[in-house]
């Protein structure tokens, strides 16, 4: 295939999807490689001393065409994928992690890095530039640069299997996830659902040539039917399917996968002189060990078991009272749990909807966006997308001025992963003295408009929109000089601090007030029920709390371990989660062979991130509420320490640097009402 007649090669600044065909993604990562590889013989074939410039930052820019390619490619194969874009996949990332060990394992190349790093005392460099030396050396000396020459074929031997073995995993979980239906031809099954989530289901049978409704396993159309279905029977039929896929033995069974991946994660870590896998990625963590982590998710635990407990007794003999059930099981926790709720506050996520059209939540999220930060969203129409239901925008400063280009894909999709996340289709960076704007996607899956109703969210789904705009605007606001220290590119467990404190402005009056208005009638969300969402924020956190550590403290044992002793991943799981488990155990089901997050995304020996960013998040936004929840002097605070700066400097530092102090625990602790 000629250069010319592929877009992927051709210079581009938005992405050129509508001109991408399928079979222009192999040719380009190829001829992109082999670019690569050009680039950085012109770095190693340097005749010249080592120099700071010459080789560390002429590194951080090389390959931008690949990393372009990339960042493209892997976003539809989360957001639009197919049969054609996942064996591409399963072709293509054996070449690039090939490609990432043969930059790592380059004698020549980390003989000049290390003589700029041995002269780093006598440099004159700023802050961001010694971050960035450091950063490099790090993760040349991480990664095998300093290893024998049959320990590197054996590094490059496993990340291969790994980039193999993550694909694999995240394709048996979608395929589980595609292949179930309930179909329901009797509407009394429907029982107890919401108008709404009726019609959801009457379209998705309608799509699929059904009569009656299908339920499937997407969260828009599975949390409503085990939340409101009073039919006890297929809720448990819907749970036991949502909690074994990948786990029935068939060819999507995920165990041997799992246990493959942790048991080469445990042999890399090995390989480069780490005890586990754990304390390889802990290194580069805020929290630093896995004793650490341990130790914080165990103080926590502490703290909420017993308000857990507490609440689960509460709801079983609410069960109990309610209809006589003798046992309380998984099945029934998210449907009990709503009848407590309205019994208590009054409240359901079906009064609340009509006030949470997308379009407003949306409108609102931007209006919040430019009260604390002084950003303008303009909606534009000629940016190609990868999809019609994509919307794209221009992001402005105060003075006008481009700061960003924003997509936002916002409903399920069979070519879709399920969840809800934030991406990049370009990075920010200082280049040739020009600050390139970067290009921010965020992909969520909220229930679809029906031929009646627009789109409505739940407030869970409002809180999902608003934790991925902060991811957005840590992307949208990146100020840095180079890419590789731009925009979410932080410790792992600094990155959700963001997105989880701009959650926070969900359950404000103030905040409330300017885009929670009902979609028919206009009326601004009665004050009774700010009240009541702000009253209900707490309602069995203690259960939801011991949920969060339970993952984390899963992840902690696959990952904190020698795992080659594991030969049952039901067993192994069943004893991880000993400590947190509420409910009696289904022997049909298991979560670790679906846990994309830790065996297919990033977050191996970090799912604590998310309560440690909750510590973060809390201590931050009760600075907030100090001042004003819109206080401009606190949000430039924010914006210029936390959201601009990346990962230039240590997190904490540039925490302590917006806040004054150190996090303090006791924050969290507080807004979740559990001292």
């Amino acid at each position: 295939m000629n250069i010319a007649d592929n877009p992927l090669l051709l210079p581009f600044n938005e992405a050129p999807f509508s001109s991408i065909k399928n079979e222009h993604f192999k040719p380009a990562f190829e001829t992109a490689i082999t670019m690569a590889r050009e680039e950085i013989d012109t770095i190693t074939n340097n005749t010249d001393t080592p120099t700071f410039e010459n080789t560390v930052v002429a590194l951080d820019y090389a390959g931008a065409q690949l990393d372009r390619i990339s960042s493209v490619f892997f976003n539809l194969n989360s957001a639009e994928t197919n049969d054609h874009i996942q064996k591409i996949a399963q072709e293509v990332s054996p070449l690039l992690s090939e490609f990432g060990n043969d930059i790592t394992l380059n004698e020549q190349l980390f003989a000049r890095i290390k003589h700029v790093y041995d002269q780093k005392d006598t440099l004159t460099l700023s802050v961001e530039a010694q971050t960035l030396l450091e950063k490099r050396y790090k993760s040349f000396a991480r990664n095998g640069a300093n290893l024998a020459e049959d320990k590197k074929s054996r590094l490059r031997e496993i990340d291969a299997s790994l980039a193999k073995l993550k694909l694999t995993f995240g394709e048996n979980v979608l395929a589980e996830t595609n292949a179930y239906e309930l179909h329901l031809t009797d509407e009394s099954d429907l029982e107890g659902l919401p108008e709404s989530a009726k019609e959801a289901a009457a379209s998705a049978a309608k799509s699929r040539d059904k009569e009656g409704w299908v339920i499937t396993l997407d969260y828009p159309s599975y949390i409503p039917f085990m939340k409101y279905a009073t039919n006890r029977a297929l809720r448990k039929e819907l749970s036991i399917a949502f909690g074994s896929k990948a786990f029935k033995g068939n060819e999507h069974d995920n165990q041997k996968n799992v246990l493959e991946i942790v048991q080469l994660r445990h042999e890399r870590a090995n390989l480069l002189g780490y005890e586990t896998h754990a304390h390889f990625v802990l290194e580069e963590r805020m929290a630093e060990t896995p004793s650490k982590v341990i130790a914080f998710l165990n103080t926590l635990l502490e703290k909420a078991k017993p308000a857990a407990q507490r609440e689960f007794a509460q709801l079983e003999n609410f069960a109990k009272a309610e209809d006589n059930i003798e046992q309380l099981e998984k099945w029934d926790g998210s449907y009990y749990s709503e009848k407590l709720k309205q019994k208590l506050f009054n409240l359901d996520d079906e009064q609340l909807k009509p006030y949470f059209k997308l379009e407003n939540v949306i409108a609102g999220v931007f209006t919040v966006a430019q009260k604390l930060f002084g950003l303008q969203f303009e909606e534009v129409f000629n940016v190609d997308t990868y999809h019609e239901e994509v919307k794209t925008y221009h992001v402005l400063d105060a003075d006008g001025n481009f700061i960003s280009l924003f997509y936002a894909d916002f409903h399920p999709r069979k070519g879709k992963r399920g969840g809800a996340w934030m991406t990049s289709f370009k990075s920010q960076m200082m280049k040739d003295g020009i600050n390139e704007r970067p290009h921010v996607s965020n992909v969520c899956n909220f229930t679809p408009s029906t031929p009646s109703k627009p789109s409505l969210l739940t407030f869970g789904e409002v809180t999902t929109l608003f934790h991925e705009f902060g991811h957005g605007l840590h992307g949208m606001l990146a100020n840095t000089t180079y890419p590789s220290l731009s925009g979410t590119s932080v410790y792992w467990d600094f990155v959700e601090l963001p997105s989880q404190v701009l959650e926070n402005w969900c359950y404000e009056k103030e905040a409330l007030e300017l885009f929670a208005t009902h979609y028919e009638t206009g009326e601004v969300i009665p004050m009774e029920l700010i009240q009541k969402i702000k009253d209900s924020a707490t309602f069995q956190e203690g259960m939801q709390t011991l949920r969060q550590l339970s993952f984390g403290l899963m992840d902690m044992a696959w990952h904190s371990q020698n795992p080659s002793a594991i030969t049952d991943v039901k067993a192994f799981e069943t004893t991880a989660f000993s400590e947190t488990s509420l409910y009696p155990p289904t022997p049909e089901t298991c979560m670790s062979t679906s846990f994309s997050h830790i065996f297919q995304g990033g977050y191996s020996s970090g799912y604590y991130s998310y309560k440690w960013a909750e510590v973060l998040d809390a201590d931050a936004f009760e600075y907030f509420k100090e001042h004003g929840i819109f206080n401009k002097e606190i949000a430039q605070k924010f914006k210029e320490h936390v959201l601009s700066k990346g990962g230039t400097e240590n997190p904490m530092t540039l925490y302590k640097r917006f806040r004054g102090q150190e996090p303090q625990p006791d924050a969290l602790l507080r807004r979740a009402g559990l001292i």
